[in-house]
């Protein structure tokens, strides 16, 4: 089929709805990357076809533990000097145990639960101090202010942007995103559930819509054509009604592709979990399938909110709690590492993918009586999963004396007393220099707070 000089010569919004369409109508059809590819580009060019296989921006999710729940991940992620060196009030659960982790940048340990205990040191965990105590609030923000109104999730979609997906970011309510300049609008679900028949109906709306200018509806429907012989399905050689078929193409191949099956969850360890523990697995899960298919940049997720003051009375409960938010997080990783990236360019889906995590109060790390809200200096911190964009351990900290130890985000060494307000804009930048992949000209279109050289791998571009 030749190329369609229609296509060809889409620009702008135009352009990114046709290659929003054709991925989205290609993994409908099953089409591995390089038969989509191979199809686009005989239809709509070789340039279409470059922009379709090239991704300049990481995937990403983001976890938001309100309502207390944030206080579980410091389980996985402690503090330094609390998990080596704390007493035995201290509100951690493996006291004694805790091992250092060799070779990243700033001090990091692990608990016996810890994720990504196989990765390099390159693959680690960044803590920052960063934003400040919101107890009680499912909508946490101060952690992930970039500067001048800026959120860090609605920024990152704005950067995401780049890359175009039918859904560019999707959310499960209760939500947090905020505002950025080019920061596309928010789907959002109730539960995990609700994203796979999220995808379905927007996906429906998408294939069924007529084109909006009506001259490129004979081209949409000549590149579906292109893109369904490349597929080869016997059973829609002859279509004669593109909605009919996308219609029952999406019933028979998307829900499934997209929906946790039983081996998921037993992957994911969340078989008998509590349902707040299940559903950041779920939606994980679901997330990682998403990304295979090139539907979405970025998902955002509640995590916990169970406010979880008498957690250490019941320590066979915190146990199970922590090992199974451990092993979410490695399956989420394994499943990444088991698929290539669907931009086409020849590397694995774990390598380009990041995620965040904060919350409202993270809890004090120095009493598991009661495990009370209030933190030292009322002090907060974010956790981001860098992928080698990142210095990694902790920047920062709390010692357990109590001291407060800030972080200077242009050379990374300690600030003693600082307050982890000082910090949220460069550790959110920090988040956004990942998903650019090292872009530090795209971070500085929202962030003017100074250097960060001290918190990223600098990048060559």
């Amino acid at each position: 089929m030749a190329v369609d000089q229609r296509l060809k010569g889409l620009r702008g919004p135009g352009r990114r709805e046709f290659l929003k369409w054709g991925a989205t109508l290609g993994a409908v059809l099953g089409l591995d990357r390089a038969r989509f590819l191979d199809a686009l580009s005989s239809t709509a060019g070789t340039a279409m076809a470059d922009q379709a296989a090239c991704t300049a921006t990481m995937r990403s999710v983001h976890l938001v533990a309100g309502n207390g729940g944030f206080a579980w991940f410091q389980l996985l992620f402690p503090h330094t000097d609390v998990a080596l060196n704390g007493g035995a009030n201290a509100a951690f659960h493996a006291l004694g145990k805790a091992k250092q982790v060799q070779g990243t940048d700033k001090p990091l340990v692990y608990a016996p639960e810890s994720p990504f205990q196989t990765l390099s040191k390159t693959k680690q965990i960044s803590a920052f101090m960063a934003g400040t105590n919101e107890t009680h609030t499912s909508t946490p923000q101060s952690a992930t202010q970039v500067g001048g109104g800026v959120g860090m999730i609605a920024a990152s979609a704005a950067i995401q942007q780049a890359n175009p997906t039918l859904l560019p970011v999707i959310g499960i309510n209760p939500l947090v995103y905020g505002a950025a300049p080019g920061a596309p609008a928010v789907a959002t679900v109730a539960n995990s559930s609700g994203l796979v028949d999220l995808f379905n109906s927007t996906a429906s709306k998408t294939l069924l819509a007529t084109p909006q200018a009506a001259a490129l509806s004979d081209a949409y429907y000549k590149a579906f054509l292109n893109l369904n012989a490349a597929a080869g399905l016997k059973t829609m050689e002859r279509p004669h009604n593109m909605g009919k078929v996308a219609a029952n193409l999406l019933g028979k191949n998307l829900a499934s592709q997209l929906q946790p099956t039983t081996a998921d969850d037993v992957r994911y360890s969340i078989q008998g979990a509590p349902t707040n523990v299940m559903e950041i697995g779920r939606a994980l899960c679901i997330a990682v399938k998403a990304f295979k298919m090139g539907l979405t940049s970025a998902v955002i997720l509640p995590a916990m909110r169970d406010d979880p003051h008498g957690a250490f009375n019941n320590m066979t409960g915190l146990m199970n709690n922590v090992a199974m938010l451990g092993k979410i997080f490695d399956a989420f990783m394994a499943d990444c590492t088991a698929a290539p990236d669907p931009s086409g360019c020849g590397k694995l889906l774990s390598e380009g993918v990041t995620f965040t995590i904060h919350g409202d109060t993270p809890k004090t790390p120095l009493n598991r009586d009661g495990w009370p809200d209030g933190t030292p200096q009322n002090s907060n911190w974010l956790y981001v999963y860098g992928n080698g964009f990142l210095k990694t351990g902790w920047f920062g900290g709390i010692k357990v004396n109590g001291q407060v130890m800030g972080f200077n985000p242009a050379d990374g060494s300690d600030v003693a007393g600082q307050s982890s307000a000082a910090t949220a804009n460069a550790a959110a930048a920090a988040a956004l220099y990942t998903i650019a992949k090292g872009d530090i000209r795209r971070v500085q279109d929202f962030f003017r707070g100074g250097s960060i050289n001290g918190i990223v791998n600098p990048q060559q571009h």
